[in-house]
């Protein structure tokens, strides 16, 4: 590996891509330490520590939520976004015709995707903001001067503004990625925001228990394995092209294979699952101090219910992932049309007859192997609330560390690896990974 990395240096433009890469990556991390005027950081460090809600936003944010500054927010909005027009797709014939149009159908829906991100960054700023204007810390309010009192509106709409101008910056930085970097500009983003804190964690892990150390190291190393096999694994449905003459020539014949991922919905699920349990906990925390004493408890009891300590969360945040993993990998599927695909290209499955049969065949394939996937999927999501029962560590330290953010980091480093190694197999290279 390390003589890998020695000959990506040797290559001018590999160097120049790498480092562009490295500066992008030191540039966001100075400007996510720029906080939002009228924000008390003593006591938003403070809010951090007692409600881990947050931690999911601050992981994908490259953990500039937590100083809550000027990229907060991150690129989350601009997820959210992918997200909502890839399930409208099969709802919306016009969107679904771009996805097939090729590179100019990908332009326009990349186009519609920045459009659509700037009211979601300006939403989902306002619901931030909105509910750490309610908390209190020792030292008072997290931020002052926010509401939509006459005295208030200005800085708020200027707190709204630089938060949505920053996820912007962030997609941009990401998208230099890129054009003139390595790997993908918004996942490597990201990875740079866990990898940057987990120093500070592991100090926290040390400090708690020494003896959790070991159990991370034995955890990680454990669940990175599994990972790996799990993101890289694949079932190769053998496929063969009919013979075609035309002319003096004869097309076609040949055999192939169509590789199905064993988890194909990636991060997707866990974002799903997570949106939604803090979504009851977020709502009720509105009405705990209700004056009505009926309406006040119920708020309680779901607070309660949808606690992240609670074995109730670990459960529902389990099968949520497993039902989310079937619902995106089917809309994937639907999407690729491989039954379609393959009766235009002249292929078929060795045994199963074109059409219908071989759309059956493949649904049942794909079922199957998602259930691995699922389970494996789910089992990462919830291991940073086990550790925790098992160490005896609180969830706050375990949770960039562990879980979500580790499939975050392994998955991204794989696919910066595999970016670099093509560019060294093309110039006779021997690469980091191998066969």
């Amino acid at each position: 590996m390390l003589q890998a990395v020695a000959n990506a240096f040797k290559l001018p433009d590999l160097r120049k891509k790498i480092l562009f890469t490295l500066l992008i990556l030191v540039i966001y991390r100075f400007a996510s330490h720029v906080p939002v005027p009228g924000v008390d950081l003593v006591a938003l460090r403070e809010l951090f520590r007692n409600n881990q809600l947050l931690g999911l936003l601050d992981m994908f944010s490259g953990g500039a939520m937590q100083n809550f500054s000027v990229m907060a927010m991150g690129v989350y909005p601009f997820i959210t976004a992918q997200i909502v027009l890839q399930l409208l797709q099969p709802i919306i014939p016009a969107l679904e015709q771009l996805s097939k149009e090729g590179e100019a159908g990908r332009q326009k829906l990349n186009l519609y995707t920045h459009i659509l991100t700037v009211p979601l960054a300006a939403l989902q700023g306002l619901s931030q903001t909105s509910l750490l204007a309610q908390a209190t810390g020792a030292t008072g309010p997290v931020i002052r001067n926010f509401g939509f009192r006459p005295e208030t509106w200005l800085p708020t709409l200027a707190t709204l503004m630089t938060l949505t101008a920053g996820t912007m910056f962030a997609i941009w930085l990401g998208e230099l990625i890129d054009e003139q970097g390595i790997g993908n500009g918004l996942s490597i983003i990201i990875f740079g925001g866990i990898v940057a804190g987990i120093p500070q964690h592991l100090g926290q892990l040390w400090v708690a228990n020494p003896w959790s150390i070991l159990v991370f190291a034995i955890i990680t190393a454990v669940t990175v394995v599994g990972i790996v096999v799990v993101q890289e694994g694949q079932r190769r449905i053998p496929v063969q092209y009919a013979k075609r003459v035309r002319g003096m020539r004869v097309y076609g014949g040949q055999s192939t294979h169509i590789p199905m991922q064993v988890n194909s919905a990636g991060m997707i699920p866990l974002i799903f699952a997570v949106s939604i349990l803090m979504f009851p906990g977020v709502v009720a925390s509105y009405f705990v101090n209700a004056e009505i004493s009926v309406v006040s408890n119920i708020a309680q009891f779901i607070m309660r219910a949808f606690d992240q300590n609670g074995i109730f969360y670990w459960i529902m945040y389990f099968l949520l992932v497993v039902g989310f993993t079937y619902f995106y990998t089917s809309v994937i599927f639907q999407q690729q049309d491989l039954p379609e695909m393959l009766r235009r290209q002249g292929g078929f499955i060795p045994g199963i007859r074109p059409g219908k049969p071989t759309a059956d065949y493949l649904d049942k394939v794909v079922s199957r192997i998602t259930f691995a996937g699922a389970l494996f999927l789910a089992a990462v999501a919830v291991i940073q609330y086990i550790a925790p029962a098992i160490t005896g560590v609180d969830i706050g330290t375990f949770s960039l560390v562990g879980g979500t953010s580790l499939l975050i980091v392994v998955g991204v480093a794989l696919e910066t690896m595999q970016s670099i190694e093509a560019q060294l197999l093309m110039r006779n290279y021997e690469g980091f990974l191998r066969e």
